[in-house]
C-alpha cells in the first residue's frame, strides 16, 4: 500500500503572528484613542496626526511603525515606548495630569491676578476722585476681583424706616454719581441692607422690602438726576441677610443700615 505523502511544511510567518499582529494594532488604536482625547500639546499631536496620515505601516514582523522613530513592535513590551510618549506629553498612562497645576488652573490663576490688578486701580482712581471732594468720610471704598464696592452709611441717605432720600444726600450721590459716569459701559449694582429690628407697613411689609426701595430709591437717582445710562445699572435689596456688624449693638445695627454701590470691572461686566 502507498504511503500517504505528507503536506509540504507551509511558508512565511506562522498562522499566530497574523493574529498577534492584529491584537497589537487594536492595542495601538486604543492609545491613539486615549490621547486623542486627552489635553495635550497642540505642536506634538499635529505630529502624531501627520504621522498617522503618511507614515503609518504594517511591519514585516507583524509589528507598526509611527514616524520620528516611535517604534510599536510585535513584542508587548514594546508598547512602553508609547506609554512613555504619552507621558511626555504632560499625562500619564491613565489620562491624568502629573503637573501639579494644569494649564487650565494656571490660566484661571492668570486671569484672576488681572481681575484684582484691575479692581485695585479702579479703587485707586476713585478714591483719589472721592478725596477731592472730601467724601472719604462717608464713602468706604473696597475692592475685589470682581467690582470696586462703594459703601455709604444708610443713616446719611435716608431716615429711620424711610425710603426717602434726605437733602443733604443728594449732594453726595451726585458726587458719587460724577465718579461712575467715568465708567460708561461698566455694569453698576446698588444693593440695600437693613439692620435686624422688625419692620411691618403697608409699604415695608419686611425688611427686605424695606431695604429694596432705598436701593431703588439711589437707583433712580443715578438715572433721573446724574445721566446714568439705565441698560448698565440695576438694584436690588437683601434686607438683614448679609450683616456687616453685629446687631446686638446700636453701633452695629447703624452699620448694617447701608447701601453699597458696586461698579463691576471690565472682566465681569456683563
Amino acid at each position: 500500500m502507498a504511503k500517504r505523502k505528507e503536506d509540504p511544511p507551509s511558508s512565511g510567518s506562522p498562522a499566530w503572528m497574523a493574529t498577534f499582529s492584529d491584537l497589537m494594532n487594536l492595542l495601538v488604536c486604543f492609545f491613539v484613542l486615549l490621547f486623542s482625547m486627552s489635553s495635550t500639546d497642540v505642536e506634538k499631536f499635529q505630529e502624531v496626526m501627520a504621522s498617522l496620515q503618511s507614515s503609518f505601516s504594517i511591519m514585516p514582523s507583524g509589528g507598526s511603525a509611527l514616524d520620528e522613530g516611535i517604534l510599536i513592535s510585535s513584542g508587548v513590551s514594546q508598547l512602553s515606548e508609547l506609554s512613555e510618549y504619552y507621558t511626555s506629553m504632560g499625562l500619564n498612562v491613565e489620562g491624568e495630569q502629573d503637573t501639579d497645576k494644569s494649564e487650565l488652573e494656571e490660566a484661571y490663576d492668570t486671569i484672576e491676578a488681572e481681575k484684582i490688578a484691575e479692581s485695585q486701580q479702579m479703587a485707586e482712581d476713585i478714591e483719589e476722585q472721592l478725596g477731592k471732594m472730601d467724601l472719604l468720610d462717608e464713602v468706604e471704598v473696597v475692592a475685589t476681583s470682581s467690582y470696586v464696592m462703594l459703601n455709604l452709611n444708610g443713616g446719611i441717605l435716608f431716615d429711620s424706616g424711610k425710603d426717602e432720600l434726605k437733602p443733604e444726600a443728594l449732594e453726595i450721590l451726585q458726587k458719587v454719581g460724577s465718579v461712575i459716569l467715568e465708567y460708561d459701559g461698566y455694569m453698576i449694582e446698588v444693593v440695600g441692607h437693613t439692620d435686624n429690628v422688625p419692620i411691618n407697613s403697608t409699604k415695608y411689609p419686611d425688611n427686605r422690602m424695606l431695604s429694596l426701595w432705598r436701593a431703588y430709591s439711589v437707583y433712580k437717582y443715578f438715572i433721573d438726576e446724574v445721566g446714568v445710562d439705565p441698560y448698565y445699572i440695576k438694584s436690588t435689596g437683601r434686607g438683614e441677610d448679609i450683616p456687616i456688624a453685629d446687631n446686638s449693638t446700636a453701633e452695629g445695627r447703624a452699620q448694617n443700615r447701608r447701601v453699597e454701590i458696586k461698579i463691576y470691572n471690565s472682566f465681569t461686566t456683563n
